[in-house]
């Protein structure tokens, strides 16, 4: 009865507000606009899923920014709009949305209330409330409406084929820029839009958004199940994203990137020595490819502990200062930066970046927002660890088994590029954690489906093996 109650007063107001708008701006373009509407909200509706992933795409790859030419379209507001609507007519009105809770969540949430909570006592209040309101606390939302929102086989399959998508553009334009000499940093290294202040505008954060897609093209290159063509099309990519993570001369980005490898690797060699010693060596010929001994500020013409390895090394000392000084709720979000001259014992004129996530996190929320951080990590990668070697997984289709070899090798790109980058508070790891928790609710419900019917397609191919 609720619900069609609420859908009558809904065509009413609208139809009131249409006669109105009508009477006061008597157009012929605005009555075909009013006549589109009904169309635009059952598409927002029919197919929520994929505006909220575009809003994803647009702010985690920052596409609009890598094709200027789609800036007039304000494509991150547009996909903004369409996921509220999407929210509260899923949550408040149609009701289908079905929330759940898992211990990933707990975590989750302690993290984010405990840094909301610091809000009034951070160093720089205005500056912790404009990060806060501004972009994470969306980033906090989008984590549970995505994991809530992944339900369908589809829903996945779909999303690791547009961030591979998305990862492979970014990947052709920053080789495109480096091929032409386009905002080159110190001279050799790639970013994009760093004229118009695009967050890729740093080589660091240009090698964490090649990151993010890799494990989802080594995972399709891998899979037996796929057709040649698109193992092919996996390795393809992955190839485009080693090259151009090479040209951003990121020392996180390769530690990340060998991290990614390595995992695959580790669950297919069965010598582990060999393993490890194999990855020492391609970890110092990716070095010598990327150019890192030719970076201005890192590179072999420094002598000692060079300038780069300094600077980071000093950012820790401040960012340890920091939680020394304010350990229950550190320096509030986005304030490192600016209590640097505070707490730094060398200071050489300029404000730095941690250059960490964790240090980062242990600065900016104390050693109780550390500690929730690392439990959020841990077990969002024992989840998608035991998805992995979970038996049953070769019941799951080829393209969900892609996601599930991917998930736990994202999350260790991340940990290890993390030592060296600063993504505590921005999209990477909130969307595997979204990822996984979707997933481990994916396959649960698969499992016990297939389990309740025995003659299940995927259930007969195992029987088979």
């Amino acid at each position: 009865m609720v619900w069609p109650v609420l859908s009558t007063s809904l065509y009413g107001f609208f139809f009131v507000l249409a006669g109105a708008a009508l009477y006061f701006f008597p157009h012929p373009v605005l009555l075909v606009a009013i006549g589109l509407v009904p169309f635009v909200i059952w598409g927002v509706v029919r197919f929520s899923f994929y505006v909220v992933l575009g809003f994803v795409v647009c702010s985690f790859f920052r596409i609009h920014e890598v094709f200027p030419m789609l800036s007039p379209l304000k494509l991150p507001q547009l996909f903004a709009l369409g996921a509220l609507m999407v929210i509260f007519l899923r949550l408040a009105i149609i009701q289908n949305l079905a929330p759940y809770w898992c211990r990933q969540f707990t975590y989750l949430m302690a993290f984010f209330g405990l840094v909301t909570v610091a809000l009034p006592f951070s160093a720089n209040v205005g500056v912790a409330m404009n990060s806060w309101s501004g972009t994470y606390s969306k980033i906090i939302l989008m984590t549970f409406v995505i994991a809530w929102m992944m339900r369908a086989e589809s829903h996945f399959v779909n999303a690791c084929r547009i961030y591979l998508l998305a990862g492979t553009c970014v990947a052709i334009v920053a080789l495109m820029n480096k091929a032409n000499g386009i905002g080159l940093v110190e001279g050799t290294r790639v970013t994009i839009g760093r004229d118009i202040g695009s967050l890729l505008g740093d080589p660091n954060d240009l090698a964490l958004v090649l990151l993010y897609p890799m494990a989802f093209a080594i995972g399709a290159a891998l899979e037996k199940g796929l057709s040649r063509f698109e193992r092919l099309f996996g390795a393809v990519i992955f190839i485009v994203l080693v090259f151009a993570l090479l040209a951003t001369q990121s020392r996180g980005g390769l530690l990340g990137m060998v991290s990614v490898v390595g995992l695959f690797a580790y669950q297919r060699v069965k010598s582990k020595v060999l393993l490890f010693s194999g990855g020492g060596l391609a970890l110092i010929v990716l070095f010598a490819v990327a150019g890192i001994s030719e970076r201005s500020s890192g590179g072999a013409a420094e002598e000692g502990i060079d300038e780069s390895a300094m600077g980071r090394l000093y950012a820790w000392q401040a960012a340890w200062n920091m939680a020394l000084d304010n350990p229950i709720a550190g320096v509030g979000i986005s304030n490192f930066y600016f209590n640097y001259f505070f707490y730094s014992a060398h200071w050489d004129g300029l404000n730095h970046a941690v250059h960490s996530t964790w240090f980062g996190v242990l600065a900016e929320t104390g050693f109780g927002g550390l500690i929730l951080f690392i439990c959020l990590i841990v077990s969002t990668f024992r989840v998608s660890w035991r998805l992995v070697n979970d038996p049953r997984r070769v019941l799951l289709a080829p393209m969900i088994r892609v996601v599930v070899c991917a998930a736990p090798a994202g999350i260790a790109g991340f940990v290890i590029s993390g030592t060296f980058l600063t993504q505590g508070f921005i999209w990477p790891i909130y969307l595997q954690v979204a990822l996984v928790i979707a997933l481990n609710k994916f396959t649960e419900q698969f499992f016990a489906n297939c389990s309740d019917k025995p003659t299940h397609p995927y259930m007969q191919v195992a029987n088979r093996k």
